[in-house]
């Protein structure tokens, strides 16, 4: 009789320690998991900034071709009519 006392104490000896141990599995997960927040904020933060610089190149790409496109036009333009180059205008090269 003193015996399944005794198994029964053992298991519930043995219950608490697994949820000790699984206590600290949770803690230790949470923790993880900040720190997985933490760097997906900042890869959330950094894909903005690349974004916002992207748009911005391309902003400035269509505007340098809007350019070179009124530049084009303009000395078209001066040829057709007879008229010299536009003195404050560099060349036309295709380095623009």
């Amino acid at each position: 009789m003193l015996k399944p006392a005794i198994d029964v104490a053992r298991q519930l000896l043995a219950l608490l320690k697994d949820v000790q141990r699984s206590k600290e599995d949770i803690k230790d997960l949470q923790l993880g998991l900040k720190d997985v927040r933490s760097e997906m904020r900042d890869i959330v933060l950094l894909v903005h900034e690349l974004t916002h610089r992207v748009q911005r190149a391309e902003e400035n790409q269509q505007h340098e071709h809007e350019k070179l496109i009124l530049r084009l036009e303009n000395a078209w333009l001066r040829h057709k009519q007879g008229l010299p180059p536009a003195p404050d205008s560099p060349p036309l090269s295709d380095a623009d």
